[in-house]
């Protein structure tokens, strides 16, 4: 009785400090692992804030509306890397940079709204 009580507790912490392993292993593996990057653009008072962005490749870029007018943001580039719908006051549009170089935007409702994203 006494031997089989001892299996059964031998047993019973092998499996914990395995599920211990296991789950201290997959906590640096996700602790290790960078969240994806992200920042923001204001689009307030017919300009976009910041004008110039430099952000890292694989970085989100939103563009939030905060004026009290319609606004776009569309790529220079041909054909159109991106280009959002028309958004209206604290609408959003996000837009991630995968690919290294200089993208120049504009808002086509008003064209002399420019800013510019470089990509390193």
């Amino acid at each position: 009785m006494i031997r089989r009580t001892m299996s059964i507790f031998g047993l019973a912490a092998l499996v914990l400090v395995s599920l211990g392993m296991l789950f201290n292993g997959s906590a640096s593996v996700a602790a290790n692992t960078p969240p994806p990057a992200t920042t923001e653009v204001k689009i307030d008072n017919f300009s976009f804030t910041p004008a110039t962005l430099e952000v890292a490749a694989g970085t989100t870029v939103t563009w939030t509306n905060r004026d009290d007018i319609p606004h776009t943001v569309v790529s220079v580039d041909d054909p159109k890397a991106f280009k959002s719908k028309v958004m209206d006051t604290d609408e959003k549009f996000s837009f991630t940079f995968t690919k290294a170089g200089t993208y120049t935007y504009f808002c086509s409702v008003h064209p002399k709204m420019t800013g510019t994203v470089v990509v390193k």
